[in-house]
């Protein structure tokens, strides 16, 4: 094998793993409870379609989501220890929705401008079903 012949299968095989793993890249957010005494609330780790933003709904046992408590930007693909502050008060037994939000729509990029029932930078969905996960405060 010459040098340039490794060199192609080797940016060939690259490329085709890079391939694989975007294929299997399944939107998804993962959070466990937690204490949100400090005014934080953290996402072990989001699966972004696109660069868009974790956002924290209140919610309840309907499972709606509610008024938007706090956000934190997402690149695509993987993201890990996700923190959003909180801009309220949350109380230890409040559930907590943590949802991934794209940046369509939008006057300006980089900046959150969704307001509950809106379009901008509204949720994402995969197969009609939205991309989040629930907590409750610790």
């Amino acid at each position: 094998m010459t040098f340039k012949t490794f060199a192609l299968a080797a940016a060939t095989t690259g490329l085709a793993s890079a391939a694989i793993a975007q294929s299997d890249m399944t939107p998804m957010v993962t959070a466990a409870d937690q204490s949100v005494e400090n005014g934080v609330v953290s996402a072990d780790s989001i699966m972004a379609p696109q660069n868009g933003w974790m956002v924290v709904h209140r919610t309840d046992a309907e499972m709606a989501p509610g008024p938007v408590v706090g956000y934190a930007p997402l690149r695509e693909g993987e993201n890990l220890d996700v923190a959003a502050i909180l801009q309220e008060d949350v109380a230890a037994g409040d559930m907590l929705m943590l949802m991934v939000h794209g940046e369509d729509g939008g006057t300006q990029t980089g900046v959150f401008e969704y307001t509950l029932g809106a379009t901008e930078d509204g949720p994402i969905r995969v197969d009609d079903a939205l991309v989040m996960t629930v907590i409750t405060a610790q």
